[in-house]
């Protein structure tokens, strides 16, 4: 899930890393205190941006604070939304998509197909070790086209500018994009927050500190995407920003009997699944609502 490596190639840093204190309470549900350096921390983790001035103290303020999924979401949203402005809806499809992973680079995918593996392995007791495993399997490569296709269609849709016949303006197809991508990082927050640990490594390092209180801080950073809508797409907006919470909602009760709990794999699948369900949410509630 990182853009540092994948989960199996991170266990032992990201396990000590759980390991080092910082000015927060571990595992209290508390936020830290320190939004910069969390910020950075999120940047670094989530994204490819270069972040000058970070420092490793960011990673043990972000992997505490939930609350900056949403913020990096809108950030990636934000940028990769101005595609809709290609006069092209093709060209627009297209520079959306490599926007998308220019900025947050190929792990999540990678978490997707990893887990898409896991899923798909015969023998339930194997699933954590083909979890681990970086070969990509049929179960892998068919969650990848799955997704990809999902995502190429929704963001078609958009770029059309018309659901069931009704024209969906290109400031609306920028903020349904901006509450998808708000609204999947949303999902990993809330995997964060109410899952546990599936083994150690990158995923116990995030979810392993932070508990349901900090959910709170999650919803008040991910709600203003709502703000200001506009004209009759405040539908499309709702069902775009609730989409990610939603598959985050039943990914952490199937992942309990599939692998004992979250890992970062499934934190980046909870991505790409939930920005590819929210784009569909987004243009279905525009074209029925």
């Amino acid at each position: 899930m990182s853009g540092n490596g994948s989960d199996a190639n991170v266990d032992t840093d990201t396990s000590h890393a759980a390991t080092v204190g910082d000015d927060t309470a571990a595992g209290d549900g508390v936020p830290p205190v320190r939004p910069i350096p969390a910020l950075r921390g999120a940047l670094g983790f989530l994204t490819r941006i270069p972040i000058p001035g970070g420092e490793p103290a960011d990673w043990h303020s972000f992997r505490r604070s939930p609350w900056t999924f949403p913020v990096v979401g809108a950030v990636v949203g934000g940028f990769a939304g101005l595609a809709f402005l290609a006069p092209s809806p093709w060209t627009a499809a297209a520079a959306y998509l490599f926007a998308l992973y220019l900025l947050g680079g190929v792990t999540h995918a990678d978490g997707l197909a990893d887990l898409g593996d896991a899923i798909a392995a015969h023998d339930p007791d194997r699933r954590l070790d083909v979890l681990k495993d970086a070969d990509l399997g049929v179960g892998g490569a068919l969650a990848l086209s799955v997704m990809l296709f999902a995502t190429t269609l929704g963001a078609l849709a958009l770029a059309t500018g018309f659901a069931g016949g009704g024209s969906l303006p290109g400031t609306a197809a920028f903020r349904v994009v901006l509450a998808a991508e708000v609204g999947a990082k949303a999902g990993m927050a809330l995997l964060a927050c109410l899952g546990t640990p599936a083994h150690e490594g990158l995923g116990s390092a995030v979810v392993a500190d932070v508990g349901p209180r900090s959910l709170l801080p999650v919803a008040l950073v991910s709600v203003p995407v709502l703000l200001v809508p506009p004209v009759g797409a405040f539908p499309a907006l709702v069902a775009a920003l609730l989409a990610g919470p939603t598959v985050a909602a039943v990914l952490i009760v199937r992942v309990r009997p599939w692998l004992g709990g979250v890992s970062g794999d499934v934190l980046g699948a909870t991505n790409e699944l939930g920005r590819a369900v929210a784009l569909h949410a987004g243009v279905i509630a525009w074209a029925v609502v």
